[in-house]
């Protein structure tokens, strides 16, 4: 009876024969309703899921199908459950509420979850509330664009991730808004991927994170406001070029954070209002160039691990430390960058200060080995041991200069 009861509920409609025997089906909320309608469906055909709520769980899509929502359709995990398992190529998904997913010890539970299969689609969906929103495991080609991603968790440990891809190649993850969830997007031994025009703002631990992944690109995005900005760890070949790091403020946050990272690019970003604008540890050949350094707390700080980087062609403007350091060697260079606070001179009219800049004040060296001391910032006591400093260089890497200083900002 249960069972006729679901059937009277899914309207099969020929609509339209676009190839060969391809259907649109039109799904109506009603018990299993949406499990029917993909279990009878073939290859080929198209769900149209209408609006309401949809009480199914663990629907498992192991045909190519396409399911468009209209009017956003809810389906609703009960924060219990996972909804929907991909295993087929070439599905798409698109339109739909997908809400409320549980949480559990041994499996990562998600609003979409992709395992094994290529060149799927989810785009312009909604996920609310959570564990993680879209998954993608042992995935290819898939692309993840125009979603809306948000959670309210209490804490990292508890919480998931917005986009979730691990041992995946070839991804696009674009124009997505994330917020709320421990990381907005993670990647995990992901390769050749790209991610591009997201804003991930309000997580509880990072923008963006890698983890092993290689020669991948991000492109204008939006990092604000999370625990940290963007993490790159343990990576090699990764682009990093025209985003927007603001505002990722707190005690130890920052806006980019690199480590055991090489032969990186990072170009025409904008670093704005962040705890620590660049963190550096164990890098080795990052060029980082035409890059906008305003108002952070410390612009960069690079290491005395990282070595073979450059930095060339960036504004610093309005930071309190330009550049910090906890060592007296420096295996990096920086050559004809704007700073503010160089007070040289140009006798020549060449655009280039004729003394090199030492972009590490005296104070930062002494606040990097003793934190409490930033409670003397600004005092006078500072200003005097900083002009010393100049007369005298005792404590400040002598490597760390900027030979080449120029005069007046870079047009960006």
């Amino acid at each position: 009876m249960k069972h006729t009861f679901g059937i009277c509920w899914i309207w099969i409609l020929l609509l339209s024969a676009v190839e060969g025997n391809c259907t649109e089906i039109r799904v109506r909320p009603g018990v299993n309703s949406l499990r029917m309608a993909i279990g009878r469906a073939t290859a080929g055909d198209t769900l149209l899921i209408q609006a309401g709520l949809y009480r199914e769980h663990d629907l498992t899509i192991d045909k190519k199908l396409t399911l468009i929502g209209a009017g956003y359709p809810h389906i609703d995990g009960e924060n219990r459950y996972q909804l929907l398992l991909v295993t087929a190529d070439g599905v798409s998904i698109s339109g739909l509420q997908l809400q409320h997913v549980g949480k559990a010890s041994l499996t990562d539970m998600a609003g979409i979850k992709v395992i094994g299969a290529k060149n799927v689609t989810i785009s312009n969906n909604h996920f609310f509330n959570n564990t993680f929103g879209v998954y993608l495991q042992n995935a290819s080609q898939c692309r993840v664009v125009k979603n809306l991603i948000h959670c309210d968790i209490s804490d990292e440990v508890n919480g998931g991730n917005g986009i979730h891809a691990w041992k995946s190649d070839h991804l696009t993850i674009e124009r997505n808004t994330i917020s709320g969830q421990r990381d907005g997007i993670y990647f995990e031994f992901v390769t050749e991927s790209y991610i591009r025009g997201n804003r991930s703002f309000r997580n509880a631990r990072y923008g963006l994170h890698f983890m092993f992944s290689h020669h991948d690109t991000y492109t204008q995005n939006v990092f604000q406001d999370n625990g940290a900005g963007v993490a790159v760890m343990y990576s090699k070949g990764v682009i990093m070029r025209d985003n927007l790091f603001l505002h990722n403020w707190g005690d130890s946050s920052y806006g980019l954070l690199l480590k055991e990272i090489t032969d990186s690019y990072i170009e025409h970003n904008r670093f704005v209002k962040n705890t620590i604008g660049l963190h550096m540890e164990s890098t080795t050949r990052v060029e980082v160039k035409r890059n906008l350094f305003q108002e952070n707390g410390w612009a960069a700080r690079v290491q005395a691990s990282c070595s073979g980087s450059d930095f060339t062609a960036n504004n610093f403007i309005g930071n309190s430390f330009d550049v910090a350091t906890n060592g007296t060697m420096m295996l990096n260079t920086f050559n004809r960058n704007y700073w503010d606070k160089y007070d040289g001179y140009d006798l020549n009219r060449n655009q280039v200060g004729d003394v090199p800049y030492y972009p590490v004040s005296v104070y930062s060296v002494i606040t990097e080995k003793i934190p409490v001391t930033m409670i003397l910032y600004h005092s006078l006591l500072s200003d005097i041991m900083d002009q010393v400093e100049k007369v005298m260089p005792t404590v400040i890497p002598d490597k760390l200069r900027d030979n080449e200083p120029l005069m007046k900002k870079i047009t960006l």
